[in-house]
């Protein structure tokens, strides 16, 4: 009896952390992550991709979120993903904070904050993307570190720094539904 009650307190937790692994696992959902914490908004003018002491990076603080997401996803039963990032720097050290295997730099993710008019173009290569990949990553999880703009483009929502998003998407890389989840 004692045993009983004491699966109950943690099936639970144990049912919400295979939920999110198996709908990453299942071919139609992908999880979208803004980077982590860095200070700041936009870029500064003189941004060159390459060269990350142009741009706005991760802070002490962002370091930390990023690796507490990194452990979060871990114990949602994510140990291991297909990462793709954005060439932002502030992306591509999110997604090696993560420690969830190698990420890879995919410029549909990039940021087009300073560059309004890219908006649509930009979601019809991401979508474009995510149905490719998706369809080469059924039984591995999905992640991609990406920008607010970017996310706000395709499913309509503002996110904080570290906040991820849970998308099942169509054939056509349209999102079907979505849940928010907050930064630990």
């Amino acid at each position: 009896m004692r045993l009983l009650a004491l699966m109950a307190l943690f099936l639970p937790q144990w049912v919400l952390a295979t939920e999110l692994a198996d709908q990453l696992r299942s071919g139609d959902h992908v999880l979208l992550m803004r980077h982590a914490e860095a200070p700041g908004g936009g870029d500064p003018a003189n941004l060159r991709l390459g060269d990350c002491s142009t741009q706005r990076n991760l802070d002490q603080a962002g370091r930390q979120q990023a690796q507490a997401l990194g452990v979060w996803l871990k114990k949602q039963g994510v140990d291991q993903a297909r990462l793709f990032t954005s060439p932002w720097c502030r992306c591509q050290d999110t997604a090696t904070l993560l420690d969830l295997g190698p990420a890879t730099t995919e410029p549909s993710l990039a940021s087009f904050f300073n560059e309004p008019q890219k908006a649509d173009a930009s979601t019809a290569a991401l979508r474009a993307f995510m149905v490719r990949t998706l369809a080469a990553t059924k039984g591995k999880a999905l992640i991609l570190v990406t920008h607010h703009v970017n996310i706000l483009a395709l499913v309509g929502e503002n996110v904080a720094s570290g906040e991820m998003v849970l998308a099942r998407v169509d054939r056509q890389g349209r999102v079907l539904s979505y849940q928010r989840f907050r930064a630990p």
